[in-house]
């Protein structure tokens, strides 16, 4: 029988702000454990939470970017467990009215062409404490630093159909959170963090069956292992008569094996009720649609528009567009003269060439667009211009041509010059010259190397190009 994978994901997303959501303490990641804690975060007797609003309107701007209807009261409510991370016996989050519903995400699968997911809800929420199981022989240790971070929750419909939509969907969703700096999204610090929810079913039917939760992925080709390994687990337990079971799995990425955590708990398990010490949380009209009109150019809006200004292939637009201050850049560069394909050439195959990340972009714009005028101008080669700016990356003060000078990487012109080391190429060579005459014209580029060679890369490879084609045709 064809099975067919039905995905649901919940995705947190820890909230770029400077403080935790109901207190002032830091919600800065790697300090000493424990030591962003206070009697609110730590649920001692008698403090209150206050909401941060510098959490709410990233909440607000998320939403809004991913086509949600922000509703103008939502309820927050306690989320009732037991257990060591939780100082307060329970977690402040929204269940029955939450911030956001109703959006969508749309993305490119490989195996579906354009997706749209939808999303079921969003919504704020703190953060627990981090356990330690590997700190303190024989003991777990706690450390609560993390407890009351800001996050939001990201509730997707179950309409993703494999693992790799999965983590086509994360990728998409996580452009559109840095694009609007609701998030930093590091996997590693916990910034972002998935719960994948998944079931099987035969091809063609519409029914829900049982699902399991995977949990423990700390990276999007992570969550694409887990969730095949799950799916394949799930398959060959049903194709043996044996019923799956809804349980909570946990995935080892040493072994990319999943296995049982515990039986999955329903949400009416967790005893919801709405949080006695925060009355409803009301946004007017008008800070919603000052928020709404203060969302900068998305994603996929900026690859069309890169098309249909710049006259861009949409290959070079995604590249381009895949974060903002690239894009940015670009069109800096742009701006500055550079025609835009000549811009994206050189943003794309040699600028980022020199980034760790993609993201750090050095040297400033204004710096490459000297780097080009260099080369534009016949003051440099082409592949001389690729050393100069990574120095430029060192020192992103300094002027193109003052780096190209220290370097003694400006051309020769000088004909006198290139006429020598013409001669001295042509009667190093008269083999490759006797077959270049004979009929071979491919080995004209074979000598103009050479050419460059013994000028160690200074001559303007042009002037040698028409150097050697007049002392050839003689």
């Amino acid at each position: 029988m064809s099975w067919e994978t039905v995905v649901g994901l919940e995705v947190h997303v820890q909230l770029l702000t400077a403080t935790k959501m109901f207190c002032a303490c830091s919600s800065k990641f790697g300090d000493p454990p424990n030591t962003n804690v206070c009697p609110v975060c730590l649920g001692l007797p008698g403090a209150l939470p206050v909401p941060n609003e510098q959490a709410v309107r990233l909440a607000v701007r998320a939403a809004f970017a991913l086509g949600c209807t922000v509703h103008p009261r939502s309820i927050f409510a306690r989320k009732n467990y037991f257990y060591p991370d939780l100082p307060k016996g329970y977690q402040i989050s929204q269940f029955e009215e939450p911030l956001a519903t109703g959006g969508a995400l749309e993305f490119v699968s490989a195996e579906r062409g354009p997706v749209t997911v939808r999303i079921k809800r969003l919504h704020l929420e703190e953060d627990a404490g981090k356990s330690f199981h590997d700190r303190v022989p024989g003991m777990t240790a706690v450390d609560f630093n993390r407890s009351g971070v800001p996050l939001i929750e990201i509730v997707s419909e179950p309409d993703l159909r494999s693992p790799a939509e999965a983590r086509a969907y994360l990728t998409t969703l996580k452009q559109i959170l840095k694009y609007v700096e609701v998030s930093d999204c590091n996997m590693e610090e916990g910034s972002l963090r998935v719960d994948a929810n998944l079931s099987i079913r035969p091809v063609g039917s519409s029914e829900l069956r049982t699902r399991t939760e995977v949990k423990n992925m700390n990276s999007f080709s992570g969550v694409e292992r887990a969730l095949t390994a799950e799916r394949e687990r799930q398959i060959a337990a049903t194709e043996r008569g044996e019923e799956v079971v809804q349980t909570t799995m946990l995935f080892d990425a040493a072994s990319g094996e999943v296995r049982p955590m515990r039986s999955k708990e329903e949400a009416q398990d967790y005893r919801y009720f709405p949080e006695p010490d925060l009355p409803p949380l009301v946004l007017t009209e008008k800070w919603l649609a000052a928020e709404r009109a203060a969302l900068p150019e998305l994603p996929a809006a900026k690859r069309e528009r890169l098309v249909k200004q710049y006259a861009l292939p949409p290959a070079d637009s995604a590249v381009l567009s895949a974060s903002r201050g690239l894009a940015d850049y670009y069109e800096r560069v742009v701006k500055a003269g550079v025609a835009p394909k000549d811009a994206a050439n050189w943003v794309m195959n040699d600028l980022l060439a020199l980034s760790p990340d993609g993201e750090t972009l050095a040297p400033a714009p204004e710096r490459l667009v000297e780097v080009i005028g260099l080369v534009s101008g016949g003051k440099v080669s082409r592949q001389t211009a690729k050393r100069i700016l990574g120095e430029m990356v060192s020192a992103p003060k300094d002027a193109a041509l003052a780096v190209a000078e220290r370097l003694g990487l400006l051309q020769v012109s000088d004909t006198g010059a290139i006429e020598g080391w013409v001669r001295e190429t042509l009667a190093a060579h008269p083999a490759e010259v006797a077959r270049y005459k004979a009929g071979e014209s491919k080995l004209m580029g074979f000598l103009v190397g050479q050419a460059m060679k013994r000028s160690q890369g200074k001559a303007d490879p042009k002037a040698v190009g028409a150097a050697l084609a007049a002392a050839l045709a003689r």
